[in-house]
C-alpha cells in the first residue's frame, strides 16, 4: 500500500486521558483516550469503496492484498497511525445521557492528501474502549452492511455524509438481541472503516459544559474552528457567533436533504449529530416507502416516535438548541446563539422551498406551492403512495392530459387508490395549471425533476435481502447494491428491480420496517 500522510491535530493539540486503567469509566479534563484495536481472527475484505479508496491515494489493485484487509480490521497500523477513542457525552431521546464517547469506534489518525484533504479514518466495531460501559466494542454484519452501504449511497445523492472506505468481515461471532425481546444470537462480526473530515459532534461540547469545564470547551472549540472552520476569521464572540451560525446553516441543509428524498435518521440524539452537518452514525435509519410523517424506523422510538420523518427538522433545531447552552459559557451575551437558531429556520425554509421547487420541476417556489406540496403530501399519506416512485413518474406528466394511470405503479392499496382519485385527478389538475403558468421548458423542468427525485435509494427490503445472502457467505449482493447506488439520479436500464415498491413479504419483517439499535 502506499505510504499515507498522517497529522493528528486531534491528539496532538487536545488533552487526553493521563490514564491507561483497561475497562469503561470515567473520563474527566480530556477529549480523547488512546486505545488500541483489539485484533480479530480472520480479517476479510467483503467490499470496499473504490472512491473513497481514490481518494486517499490507494491504488486500485490495494484493497485486494492481505495488508489491507489486516490494518482495516484492526490487526496492523500504518506509519503515522495513532489510535484513540473520543470522549463526549449528549441527549439521547431528549434525556442528557452524560458521558458516552467512542464506545465501540476506534480512530486510526488523520489522513493528510496531497489536495489538502484532511480525513480522519475510523474502524467502527474494532473492539472496547474506555467509553465501551461494559459492552464488547464489536458490531455485527447486518449493521456493518448498512452502515457501508447507507453511507455511500447518501454521498452518490449528494446529502453531506460520512463516508465508507471499506467493509471488513472478522472472522469471529458477535452475540446480539436483534429485537431486545429476549432471543439473542450468536452473528457473524464485521468492521466498517468510516472517513469524514471530523467525528465532532454536537455531544463533544455538551460534555465539558455539563461538568462546567468552560477552559476545556473554549479550547474544543477554539480547535475546531481552527482545523474545520478557518474561512471563518474574526475574534473571540464574533467569530464564535459567526461558527455556531454555520453549524446551523449546514444542519438545516442535510436536514432539508434528508427530507427531500425521504430518508429518516431513526436516532438523531444529540451525540449523533455531526458539528460539520454530515449524516453521522447509522443505526437504526430507513427510507420512507408509502410516504408517512409519522413513520420511524426505530423498534426503540415506536411509543413515542420522537425521530419520525416530520419531526426531524423540529428535533434538529432542538438540538441545535442543547450545543447552544452548551456554548453559552463562552458568550456574554446570548443574541449571536439566538441569531444561529434563526438562521437554521430561514435556511430551512428556504431549503424546502427549493426542494418543493425542484421535486415539481418549477423555476422557482411560490407562496401557493408550499401548499400545494403540503396538499399532496395529505393525499399521499392518505393514498398509501409510494413517495420515490410518485416524484419519479410525475416527472413524465403530461400537463395537457392529466392522468392518474401512469402513476399507480406507485400505490400500495387498490382499494386507496380508488377511494383517493377524485382527490389526486383534482390535484393533476391544479398542478397542471401550474405548470402552464411556469417559464420553464418541457425538458428543463423534467431534468431539474430527475436530478432532485431519486430512480434508486436504499431500501430497507434491498439491504436485508443483500445482508441475507452475505450471511450466507454470498457478497454479490453487496457490490450489487453499492453499483446501483452510485448513480441514484439515472435510470440504468436492466436494473428495474432495484427501482419498485416494498414487497408485501417485507412490509412487518425484522430489518425491512423496523429496526433496532442492537448491531
Amino acid at each position: 500500500m502506499p505510504p499515507l500522510h498522517f497529522d493528528n491535530a486531534f491528539l496532538r493539540e487536545l488533552p487526553g486521558d493521563p490514564s491507561d486503567v483497561p475497562g469503561p469509566r470515567e473520563v474527566t479534563g480530556a477529549c480523547h483516550s488512546r486505545v488500541m484495536p483489539t485484533p480479530v481472527a480472520a480479517p476479510r475484505l467483503l467490499a470496499h469503496s473504490a472512491e473513497m479508496a481514490a481518494a486517499l491515494g490507494f491504488d486500485a489493485d490495494d484493497p485486494a492484498g492481505d495488508g489491507f484487509a489486516r490494518v482495516f480490521g484492526g490487526n496492523a497500523l500504518l506509519p503515522g497511525m495513532q489510535p484513540w477513542a473520543a470522549n463526549y457525552g449528549g441527549h439521547q431521546f431528549g434525556v442528557w445521557a452524560g458521558q458516552l464517547g467512542d464506545g465501540r469506534a476506534i480512530s486510526l489518525g488523520e489522513a493528510v492528501t496531497p489536495d489538502g484533504g484532511r480525513w480522519e479514518l475510523q474502524l467502527k466495531g474494532a473492539g472496547p474502549t474506555p467509553y465501551s460501559r461494559g459492552a464488547d466494542g464489536r458490531a455485527v454484519l447486518r449493521s456493518s452492511i448498512r452502515e457501508f452501504l447507507c453511507s455511500e449511497a447518501m454521498h452518490h445523492l449528494g446529502i453531506p455524509t460520512t463516508r465508507a472506505l471499506c467493509l471488513v468481515a472478522t472472522g469471529e461471532a458477535v452475540v446480539r438481541d436483534m429485537l431486545y425481546d429476549g432471543h439473542p444470537r450468536a452473528e457473524p462480526g464485521a468492521i466498517v472503516c468510516r472517513v469524514a473530515p471530523s467525528f465532532i459532534r454536537f455531544g463533544s461540547f455538551e460534555l465539558p459544559a455539563a461538568r462546567g469545564d468552560t477552559a476545556l470547551l473554549r479550547q474544543l472549540a477554539d480547535f475546531t474552528i481552527c482545523r474545520d472552520f478557518p474561512h471563518l476569521a474574526g475574534q473571540g464572540e464574533d467569530r464564535y457567533g459567526d461558527w455556531f451560525g454555520e453549524v446551523c446553516e449546514r444542519t438545516a441543509q442535510l436536514v432539508a436533504g434528508w427530507m427531500r428524498v425521504g430518508f429518516v435518521h431513526g436516532v438523531m440524539n444529540t451525540d449523533n449529530m455531526s458539528i460539520l452537518g454530515l449524516t453521522l452514525d447509522y443505526g437504526p435509519y430507513g427510507w420512507i416507502d408509502d410516504y408517512d410523517p409519522d413513520w420511524t424506523p426505530n423498534t426503540t422510538d415506536a411509543s413515542r416516535r420522537r425521530y419520525r420523518h416530520g419531526q426531524q427538522p423540529n428535533v434538529a433545531w432542538w438540538n441545535l438548541s442543547r450545543l447552544a447552552a452548551a456554548l453559552a459559557p463562552l458568550f456574554g451575551d446570548i443574541a449571536p446563539l439566538q441569531a444561529g437558531l434563526d438562521r437554521y429556520a430561514a435556511t430551512y425554509a428556504e431549503a424546502g422551498r427549493a426542494n418543493t421547487a425542484a421535486k415539481l420541476g418549477l423555476a422557482a417556489c411560490r407562496d401557493e406551492d408550499v401548499a400545494l406540496m403540503q396538499s399532496l403530501q395529505v393525499l399521499l399519506h392518505g393514498a398509501e403512495v409510494d413517495m420515490t416512485l410518485w416524484f419519479r413518474h410525475l416527472i413524465d406528466f403530461d400537463p395537457q392530459r392529466p392522468a392518474l394511470q401512469p402513476l399507480h405503479e406507485a400505490f400500495y392499496d387498490e382499494s386507496k387508490r380508488r377511494a383517493n382519485e377524485p382527490a389526486l385527478m383534482d390535484w393533476l389538475a391544479r398542478y397542471a395549471g401550474r405548470l402552464a403558468d411556469d417559464p420553464l421548458p418541457i425538458a428543463e423542468r423534467r431534468d431539474r425533476m430527475r436530478a432532485a427525485n431519486p430512480r434508486y435509494v436504499l431500501r430497507n427490503y434491498l439491504a436485508q435481502q443483500a445482508i441475507e445472502r452475505a450471511e450466507q457467505g454470498d457478497n454479490g449482493g453487496i457490490h450489487e447494491l453499492l453499483d446501483v447506488l452510485r448513480h441514484p439520479y439515472d435510470e440504468q436500464p436492466g436494473r428495474e428491480a432495484f427501482a419498485r415498491r416494498r414487497p408485501d413479504w417485507a412490509r412487518h419483517k425484522p430489518g425491512c420496517s423496523m429496526l433496532s439499535c442492537s448491531s
